[in-house]
């Protein structure tokens, strides 16, 4: 499945599952699963960001979990520069995290109370075993600095900091190690509006200066059309379309995409007068079990008996230089 432009990917995920048992009983007996992630499959190329969007609980969370390892997948494959790693050895994978890091969603709950700026920043140095005592400390001063902090903030404690500068902190520790590739895990939504503007202008200066790939894990639409160059759109643990960013909001493919992209605020007021909202009825199914056929056709306004019976095929709908991936069995009439 080529996704990109022709070259390597940095990252490929291909058919990628996690499920979760759930177990009843005395005896503890598998009853059934949650299908959180259910058959993903997606390239990342070096140098690009990949916005992964959806609502709460279609998986994106932990879709950025099992590719880091943090999580172990139920099935599935994960490469990175060619390494399989659903398959290596925790001794190999602590390894290879030098290449891949994560910047977590909660800036409050991701730090450790008890340490230091200076010991947080650093610890995956001395973890890698990057320098010496001085170099480390040296290194931490100028990664705070990176991240617009004043390096003599090295000895105060995470709750000194307001959210914005604790994401920051955050920010430093990913970068510590010199990674090429980093899951953004909803990084802006436990900030301030105002904020957030200021930390996604960061990671995309970042990503210019240092030569960083990004996974972009986000639900606001917006920020995601700013910072990634191509987008992909999970419902119920699958990705239902796959495209370059601009392609997919100007011309979404599959109605659940045309129904999130509907709910974006618009600035000009003649514009949001004007234009059609699209409500979808009815509640998200449970992962534990997801509807036959299409997963998205209990909500769906183009509903037909092919999607109640049918898994769609996930197909190209744009050209080998421009790809334009979509899950809908009746994708050809939202084309033009």
């Amino acid at each position: 499945m080529n996704q990109g432009n022709g070259k390597e990917p940095l990252l490929k995920v291909t058919n990628l599952k996690k499920h979760f048992p759930i177990m009843r009983g005395v005896l503890r007996r598998q009853v059934g699963a949650v299908q959180a992630v259910d058959g993903v499959s997606f390239n990342i190329y070096e140098g690009e960001t990949l916005g992964l969007v959806g609502e709460s609980g279609c998986g994106k969370s932990t879709t950025g979990r099992v590719i880091l390892q943090l999580m172990d997948a139920t099935d599935g494959t994960v490469e990175f520069q060619g390494t399989e790693l659903t398959t290596l050895k925790k001794s190999d994978m602590r390894r290879m995290r030098r290449e891949m890091q994560m910047i977590f969603q909660d800036p409050y709950a991701s730090l450790n109370p008890r340490m230091t700026v200076g010991n947080i920043v650093g610890e995956p140095l001395e973890i890698h075993g990057l320098g010496d005592s001085k170099q480390r400390k040296a290194r931490v001063q100028d990664l705070l600095k990176v991240v617009g902090l004043n390096p003599y903030f090295v000895n105060r404690y995470p709750h000194e900091f307001s959210g914005g500068q604790r994401q920051r902190i955050g920010v430093a520790r990913a970068l510590a190690t010199n990674p090429m590739f980093i899951v953004a895990d909803e990084p802006i939504s436990a900030l301030d509006v105002s904020i957030q503007a200021q930390v996604v202008n960061m990671l995309d200066e970042l990503k210019a200066k240092l030569g960083l790939t990004y996974l972009f894990i986000a639900h606001d639409l917006s920020m995601v059309r700013y910072i990634s160059d191509r987008v992909a759109v999970m419902y119920l643990g699958r990705i239902v379309e796959l495209g370059v960013t601009n392609t997919v909001y100007e011309h979404p493919l599959h109605p659940y995409t045309q129904a999130l992209l509907s709910a974006i605020p618009m600035p000009d007021p003649d514009k949001e007068v004007t234009r059609q909202r699209i409500i979808l009825e009815g509640d998200v199914p449970s992962p534990a079990d997801p509807p036959a056929g299409c997963r998205f056709h209990t909500r769906c306004g183009y509903v037909t008996d092919i999607c109640r019976e049918e898994d769609p095929e996930y197909r190209n709908m744009g050209s080998e230089a421009e790809s334009h991936w979509v899950a809908c069995h009746h994708a050809e009439q939202f084309k033009n």
